[in-house]
């Protein structure tokens, strides 16, 4: 298995569009993610997208880069909100052989612009060849 890392993936800047087309698809319609007033009440700047949307964004750089097929394990720790307007990029920052080699364990990550992380990840991978 090749230790380059893969080309980083950039989402957005996302919109509130999104939040509600994600509300939509996975049947979460909290309204702090889709409801300034609501979001504002409860001390927050704006309404903030679902942690799962990250989650998701992430997962979908990682079958990008290694295929659907390839992915064996896959946990996330979430790190901080994410925002409408929030350009987003999905960065495997290590990868490392385990095992007999046909397994890699990766170490993920989705930062925002400036760079801060809204979510860190592991995965293990099964190689292609």
């Amino acid at each position: 298995m090749t230790a380059a890392l893969p080309e980083p993936v950039i989402y957005g800047p996302l919109t509130r569009t999104d939040l509600v087309r994600y509300a939509g698809a996975s049947g979460d319609f909290n309204p702090l993610h889709h409801d300034h007033a609501f979001a504002a009440a409860a001390g927050l700047p704006d309404v903030m997208a679902h942690g799962m949307l990250s989650a998701g964004l992430l997962a979908s750089a990682l079958t990008r880069w290694f295929g659907p097929g390839a992915v064996r394990r896959y946990a996330v720790r979430f790190r901080s909100p994410v925002w409408p307007g929030d350009v987003l990029t999905a960065r495997c920052l290590a990868m490392t052989p385990a095992g007999d080699g046909s397994i890699a364990d990766l170490v993920l990550e989705l930062t925002r612009a400036d760079g801060e992380p809204v979510l860190s990840a592991t995965a293990s991978i099964v190689s292609r060849g």
